[in-house]
């Protein structure tokens, strides 16, 4: 990791070691948000991370925020996944804030206070297409109106604020979206169901359904396909993945720690499980190395002049899917890895080598944004491009 955010590097490496491994199976068996993790993250003002130094955050890229996920979801998948949607959510303002005096303003209070950051863009109807919304925002002189009807609403009863997706106007097309920072002092949550999970339990996402007003200046001018295409997109799918390497680094570190185990116990012999061992660090190291070549790539982008615009083309919508699909399926065959490593020590839960969190919190990686939506795009895509 660079220089420059090594101090807050260790910080969080240190606050997963001691606050979120501690209190990862209680936040799984409760399904309960990991408030010890947060309040630690905010007094450490890891939460601004994202947030240029100008404005009272830590300026960190991409990769670097990548890097902290990780750490994190080495310790507690439902953390390290909180923490990346947060840096996604802050991220589409921080990449966006040019034309609009309120972001700018706004960033500053997330800093100044360390605020959590949500996301709203599910919606009941649309069937998972978040490019697509019924909602429609009405302005009237100085003041917005936003009401949602959302199928999941990412630990939003826990937030300081929600990113919500929704139509510009009521006339707008459903795919004419604009992006809007509702305080959570600006809204009515009314929780639809509840969240009783096979994994990811501690990131407290039922549906629910939104009642909010605010500032009119709190809907970005910049029209949400352009948000998702040069942010939201590229930063999810990259902070993701980290995360996912992250839990599967945490499962093969249990595993790795029961085979040197029984290797004291059979000196000189080579174990059958070493060598197992052996065979699944090369997909992980494979799984990191991708992940952070894409964040590296991205990041390198914004030192050219027109660099965010190439986000727009098909190609970089490939290498964004191709990720999403490659981490999310790796992760899951090496935290399956490590459970065959393990054995019967790692199947059972309140053992010391036990992985079923981390092989139940990683099968969410297929589902968030189905992989076979995904490929259905790519074929679209690669149906129409002329070479790769």
């Amino acid at each position: 990791m660079h220089d420059a955010c090594e101090p807050l590097a260790q910080t969080v490496r240190e606050i997963a070691r001691t606050v979120a491994a501690a209190t990862a199976d209680a936040v799984d068996t409760e399904a309960r948000f990991p408030q010890e993790t947060f309040a630690a993250l905010r007094a450490a003002r890891v939460l601004s991370a994202g947030v240029p130094v100008e404005w009272g955050g830590a300026g960190l890229n991409l990769r670097q925020q990548a890097e902290l996920c990780a750490e994190l979801g080495a310790a507690c998948g439902a953390s390290g996944m909180v923490l990346a949607m947060h840096f996604n959510q802050l991220a589409c303002l921080v990449r966006h804030a040019q034309g609009s005096v309120f972001a700018g303003r706004f960033l500053q209070e997330v800093a100044a206070n360390e605020w959590l950051l949500a996301s709203m863009t599910s919606e009941e109807g649309t069937f998972g297409d978040t490019r697509s919304s019924i909602c429609a925002v009405t302005i009237a002189g100085e003041r917005f109106a936003l009401d949602k009807h959302a199928t999941t609403g990412s630990y939003c009863a826990h937030a300081d604020a929600i990113l919500v997706t929704c139509r510009r106007h009521p006339d707008a097309a459903a795919n004419d979206q604009a992006l809007v920072v509702v305080r959570r002092s600006d809204a009515q949550l009314e929780q639809e169901g509840d969240w009783d999970t096979l994994g990811m339990r501690g990131t407290c996402s039922p549906g629910f359904v939104l009642r909010s007003q605010g500032a009119a200046e709190q809907v970005l001018p910049v029209p949400f396909a352009d948000i998702a295409a040069e942010s939201m997109v590229p930063y999810s799918h990259v902070l993701w993945a980290a995360l996912w390497w992250g839990i599967a680094r945490g499962a093969v570190s249990r595993a790795a720690t029961f085979v040197r185990a029984a290797a004291r116990k059979q000196p000189g012999v080579q174990l059958p499980s070493a060598r197992r061992l052996a065979e699944v660090l090369v997909t992980q190291e494979a799984l990191a190395a991708h992940w952070r070549s894409v964040a590296d790539e991205v990041d390198a982008l914004e030192a050219q002049p027109e660099g965010r615009q190439a986000l727009h083309g098909m190609r970089w919508a490939l290498r964004f899917n191709n990720l999403k699909i490659g981490a999310s399926t790796q992760a899951q065959a090496i935290v399956h890895d490590a459970v065959q490593i393990v054995g019967i020590a790692g199947y059972k839960n309140r053992s010391p080598y036990s992985l079923g969190r981390h092989y139940r919190d990683v099968l969410s990686a297929s589902m968030m944004i189905a992989n076979e939506r995904i490929l259905g795009k790519n074929a679209d895509m690669l149906a129409v491009l002329k070479e790769l």
